[in-house]
């Protein structure tokens, strides 16, 4: 059984095309802007769900998918349930579904591995390049990530790479330079999406009698948005403010 918090129909934010998203429950990484707070939790109010009742909702919307679209798995970290989505993954596979899985890159195992083989995209989002602030950020190292990335880059995987960008946080030159020379000759790289902090799921936090930790921290500026955009466009063709 798949721990499932929620879906979302005709999404474009997370992968090509018109997308099923299915956000999934449990998660590795303590990121201080969680915008689905409530996903964090191993259990939270989830709901267990068969992979066969995933595979029947994709494909009741795959006429919606179009050539490009499919299935995102969001979270929540989706390789956090890899065991048990790797049958469903091979299910959507002979479906002809498209599969995409948004990750940090943070868990790694054979299941994990058997998971990233068999979608077709990988978002991969690496928070921050600085391992001392990716930790402040996240409280856990991005060493994993960056490993992720490399066996992405090895086995021919193509993926995303994806950056949110918190002032204070994420938002230093020295640190998205020294992304971009470790990245810039990565061949499985599609694009890069900046990804505006925004403050959307703070509403969640209040719901849950929780501590938002960034409540000082401003929305980017549009001209800090196009500054951050010229920076890595020094080292990738394709970037974009999603």
């Amino acid at each position: 059984m798949i721990r499932v918090h929620s879906y979302e129909s005709l999404g474009t934010y997370d992968g090509p095309g018109i997308r099923l998203v299915v956000f999934l429950q449990g998660c590795n990484f303590r990121c201080l802007y969680c915008a689905n707070p409530d996903t964090i939790d191993a259990k939270g109010e989830s709901k267990e769900t068969a992979p066969e009742e995933i595979l029947k909702m994709a494909v009741s919307q795959k006429p919606f998918f179009g050539k490009k679209g499919g299935i995102t798995f969001s979270g929540g970290e989706p390789t956090f349930q890899a065991k048990a989505l790797v049958p469903l993954f091979r299910m959507l596979k002979e479906a002809g579904i498209h599969i995409c899985i948004d990750t940090n890159g943070g868990i790694w195992n054979e299941d994990v591995k058997e998971l990233l083989s068999l979608a077709d995209l990988v978002l991969l989002d690496v928070k921050e390049f600085n391992d001392e602030r990716h930790k402040a950020l996240t409280s856990r190292s991005n060493a994993q990530t960056l490993k992720t990335a490399a066996w992405l880059e090895e086995n021919q995987k193509p993926f995303w790479l994806r950056y949110v960008l918190v002032q204070k946080y994420s938002y230093f030159k020295e640190d998205i330079e020294a992304l971009g020379e470790h990245f810039k000759d990565y061949r499985m790289i599609e694009r890069v999406e900046i990804l505006p902090y925004h403050t959307l799921g703070v509403h969640k936090y209040e719901a849950m009698k929780m501590d938002y930790q960034l409540k000082d921290v401003q929305l980017n500026t549009q001209a800090q948005l196009d500054e951050a955009k010229e920076l890595f466009e020094k080292y990738f063709r394709t970037v974009y403010i999603n």
